[in-house]
């Protein structure tokens, strides 16, 4: 436990800075969201397979969630973010360039010739999984910068993740944990030489590993000066252990701008298409982050002239049937259980019959069926057979698109309609860095489940 903390103020923050908003909320030690905050930020797409955004916007909205905030008695903020999203800054903590985005593919070249030197039993060794270098991996993207910006490179003091350049923002200290960095820590938690040895100077650049649950610093100025920052982690991570994956065996859907599928699991039987993370606390996450989800009905929304409400409401009133095309929601490239940034989207059996409706319905069960896809592969990973799915994010409001994710995964869903999950799981973090939980599983016990609105979907039906 941090030793400055207040005690007698047991409410905690959790803030989730994620692909496309800022979420956070103040949270009582029985679970009880006593308020929220949420505000979006612009997303810059400025060539091929270029994603971008600025830092800065993200820093103003999480001083304004904390503003938002101000009044309450806090005893610790818990912090997640997105990843792998990398923001390049100098020694001074400012951002050289923007942010590349988790769904930028532009170092995919690089990425391919890194990997092709890397044999599969190097990477069981390093990672537990044959997971490959991809164009969001950090390496990669160090290396395409080096090569690109060799200007940016040569002022870059460090490579951070979202939240830990927030925290810099926030406390003036610099860490990072080592769950969000995927591909560049072990299972020793600590750096794995060899992969860094990959990029000269990447080693001077990665800034230094602080427990996810301990304190990364105070807040340096605002409403909750001198209050903890607990260091947090990555956002699927912090968002699966918040929707339930705290306790051994549970496996967990996140549906959110990606879908993401989580099982916490001791066993390890490797599989090239998910990702496992190192133990910690006695959890240890196998997951299979797709690449487009809701971003996936967000477009197709966009380009139809239809608010998300009336793309629900058209599939919800549209049966299925031969009119009903197949849709691959690969718009900007494939992560788990494929990685390959190169993959396109498509609709596949339109005809004449085909209306708009059909394709709502297409895009709802496209994005399921990759789902599904990335769920066999971290079923696989973690040696386990899943007979009910525990849901949250926001990709979950609609109980039409929620009967088709159980017609097609052909189990149960259980959503939970509490926080957001991320939000939850990084408040799980700040007790237990302020000492309020013992541990994960007991967070899980008392914060988990929190706030009602659990509701259940069984599979009617297969959807092949």
């Amino acid at each position: 436990m941090y030793p400055g903390a207040v005690m007698a103020a047991r409410n905690i923050i959790g803030i989730d800075v994620g692909t496309t908003t800022v979420k956070a909320a103040v949270i009582a030690p029985d679970g009880q969201v006593l308020d929220r905050f949420a505000q979006s930020y612009a997303t810059h797409r400025s060539g091929p397979n270029h994603v971008e955004q600025s830092p800065d916007d993200w820093m103003r909205l999480v001083s304004q969630a904390l503003d938002h905030f101000a009044g309450y008695e806090v005893a610790a903020i818990g912090m997640c973010s997105q990843v792998n999203t990398h923001v390049f800054v100098c020694a001074s903590g400012e951002a050289l360039r923007p942010a590349i985005l988790w769904q930028d593919g532009r170092a995919g070249k690089v990425a391919g010739e890194l990997d092709s030197g890397i044999s599969d039993a190097q990477k069981e060794e390093w990672w537990g999984s044959p997971m490959p270098i991809d164009a969001s991996h950090a390496i990669a993207r160090m290396a395409w910068v080096a090569r690109h910006e060799p200007e940016i490179w040569g002022k870059t003091r460090y490579v951070l993740l979202p939240k830990d350049f927030c925290i810099w923002r926030m406390t003036g200290d610099v860490s990072t944990d080592p769950i969000s960095n995927v591909g560049l820590v072990g299972a020793d938690m600590g750096y794995i030489d060899g992969v860094l040895a990959l990029v000269p100077g990447a080693a001077d650049r990665v800034a230094p590993i602080r427990d996810v649950t301990g304190v990364a610093g105070t807040m340096a100025s605002g409403p909750f000066r001198g209050v903890p920052v607990v260091n947090g982690t990555m956002d699927a991570w912090a968002g699966l252990v918040g929707a339930g994956a705290g306790r051994e065996g549970v496996a967990v859907y996140l549906s959110g701008t990606s879908e993401v599928m989580g099982i916490s699991s001791r066993a390890v039987r490797p599989s090239e298409g998910a990702i496992v993370f190192p133990e910690y606390q006695g959890l240890r996450i196998h997951a299979g982050p797709t690449q487009s989800g809701g971003d996936a009905v967000q477009w197709f929304a966009g380009v139809s002239g239809m608010t998300l409400a009336e793309m629900a409401e058209a599939v919800a009133a549209t049966p299925r049937s031969q009119a009903t095309p197949l849709f691959m929601p690969q718009l900007e490239g494939e992560r788990a259980p494929l990685w390959d940034a190169d993959l396109r989207a498509g609709f596949l059996n339109v005809s004449r019959r085909t209306a708009r409706a059909d394709f709502c319905r297409a895009v709802y069960e496209g994005v399921a069926l990759s789902a599904r896809h990335a769920l066999e592969a971290v079923r696989q990973s973690a040696d386990t057979e899943v007979g009910l799915i525990h849901c949250g994010g926001g990709g979950f409001r609609s109980a039409a698109w929620n009967q088709i994710r159980a017609d097609i995964l052909g189990v149960p869903l259980k959503t939970i309609g509490a926080a957001e999950p991320g939000v939850m799981g990084a408040a799980m973090i700040a007790g237990i860095g302020s000492g309020q939980f013992a541990d994960f599983a007991d967070a899980a016990a008392r914060l988990a489940s929190a706030g009602g609105g659990i509701s259940a979907r069984s599979p009617t039906a297969a959807i092949l």
